[in-house]
């Protein structure tokens, strides 16, 4: 039984994603508004993506931000990855746990439920390919 647990290990670690990546989880923000952020720089070059994530004006962007360059700082420190020849692969926003407040009302009541959303923010970063 111990051998193939050890034969399942090597395969998942043949098949892991090599790729540089940072993830934030429990932030305090709904995971559709930082969706709508991360979908401007799929796909692009770390430093327009930055440049990008530094100018807009939603709340999710400065999140992102420092998800975006936790990653680019994993590709060179751990990867030994050059900043210059990166873009961002993958980046998406998963819904996190929900915390459950309550708005008490008359006569004892427990009304209004207030849901505070939380999220997890995923960056992967991938090397450019270059065209010879």
């Amino acid at each position: 039984m111990a051998t193939r647990i050890r034969q399942k290990a090597e395969k998942r670690a043949a098949n892991k994603d090599k790729r540089p990546y940072a993830k934030a989880t429990g932030i305090r923000m709904s995971s559709s508004k930082v969706r709508i952020v991360l979908d401007n720089i799929r796909g692009k070059k770390v430093d327009e993506a930055v440049a990008t994530l530094q100018y807009m004006p939603q709340a999710g962007a400065a999140e992102s931000l420092k998800v975006l360059k936790s990653a680019i700082a994993n590709a060179e420190n751990n990867k030994g990855l050059s900043a210059d020849n990166l873009y961002v692969a993958e980046c998406y926003s998963t819904p996190g746990p929900m915390m459950r407040r309550v708005k008490f009302r008359g006569r004892g009541r427990v009304d209004n439920r207030v849901l505070k959303r939380t999220c997890h923010i995923t960056v992967i970063l991938d090397e450019l390919k270059e065209a010879k």
